[in-house]
């Protein structure tokens, strides 16, 4: 039994980390710490385990085992790196953190101290995204030519802790990014996972379009991103990432190959579909999308679970996290700039 603590006790803990470790027996909540204390003891009281009145002391309780990560973008790094540094295994928010260098860090902790630091990238885990890779590596639509993956809804501001206008992702102190490290890096790293290959070149525009901060002003960061993504292996593409898509959330992507084309959670009634040239299809039903308004169980807890368990890495590295978050960056200095920006991968 692995004792896990939480740091960061907000919406994406309360409704898939803490329960999704609850219904694990693998892992056994021991710790909470939030920088709302009565949040943390409310927890504490509802899963057992104890509130701790500083992150840093929930770190020196040798019986922990690993920590989640949930906090603001801005105290990845610094916490992660503390945690690997106490002997604790990490699972950490996405996005990884918010420079190149404070994400290197972490990888390089990682590498010194033996500690897992795992990434929470759970689009990799669906069993569509999981078949989707098989068909294209089996080449069913033949060589992989252009591609487009879109992630998009009606923004975080229902779906924090502390809803509203005031929420920290709109806080660019904070967050330091808005949708393209919101959403953006969970569809980067997902071509990455869907082809094989790695982004070498990005084209991007972020901008704020629509969102409004408490002041009634637009919010400091990135409420769209609009990218244009060149792959090693020589396929080029586009990624969107929205906080505007007042409607159905989008979380799609179709790859268009030399044979045919695969659709992924663009059809309600089909996660994958295969259209072939010749006018064969392959209709492919699998669970559906999580979404904000409906949650299932993402796999992240017990993927991490079976890393401590087996002594594994994580396929969910922060090494193989930090390929996608050198395009995130690769992205914003091509929008400050107007011109592509290539990537070393």
């Amino acid at each position: 039994m692995f004792r896990i603590g939480v740091i960061g006790c907000g919406k994406v803990a309360q409704v898939r980390h803490i329960p999704e470790y609850a219904a694990n027996p693998a892992t056994e909540l021991a710790g909470y710490f939030d920088i709302n204390a009565a949040r943390a003891s409310g927890l504490a009281e509802k899963y057992g385990g104890s509130a701790y009145g500083a992150w840093r002391d929930l770190l020196a309780d040798g019986s922990i085992d690993a920590v989640s990560v949930c906090t603001t973008n801005d105290t990845h790094a610094e916490i992660s790196i503390a945690a690997m540094r106490a002997g604790k295994h990490v699972l950490c928010e996405k996005p990884m953190a918010v420079t190149l260098p404070d994400c290197e860090a972490m990888v390089r902790v990682s590498a010194e101290t033996g500690r897992f630091l795992m990434i929470g990238q759970n689009q990799r885990l669906t069993k569509a995204h999981r078949l989707a890779r098989q068909l294209l590596s089996g080449g069913v639509i033949g060589n992989l030519l252009t591609f487009r993956t879109t992630f998009g809804h009606g923004g975080p501001e229902t779906w924090s802790a502390d809803p509203g206008t005031s929420t920290w992702f709109f806080d660019k102190k904070r967050a330091a990014m808005g949708a393209m490290a919101d959403l953006g890096i969970h569809k980067t790293d997902l071509i990455h996972f869907l082809t094989g290959d790695v982004v070498v070149e990005a084209t991007a525009r972020l901008f704020t379009a629509d969102k409004h901060g408490p002041s009634g002003g637009l919010i400091g960061v990135d409420d769209n991103a609009l990218c244009i993504y060149r792959l090693s292996g020589g396929a080029v593409g586009t990624m969107t990432a929205s906080w505007t898509f007042y409607g159905a959330e989008d979380n799609s992507t179709v790859l268009y190959g030399t044979k045919g084309i695969i659709r992924i959670y663009d059809d309600p009634a089909f996660a994958v579909k295969v259209m072939l040239a010749g006018g064969e299809k392959i209709l492919c039903e699998a669970e559906p999308m999580q979404t904000n308004d409906s949650q299932t169980s993402t796999g992240v807890i017990d993927e991490f679970a079976r890393c401590l368990a087996g002594g594994t890495p994580p396929e969910i590295s922060g090494e193989e996290t930090l390929k996608a978050m050198r395009a995130v960056f690769a992205c914003i200095e091509s929008s400050e700039t107007g011109r592509a920006v290539r990537i070393e991968q």
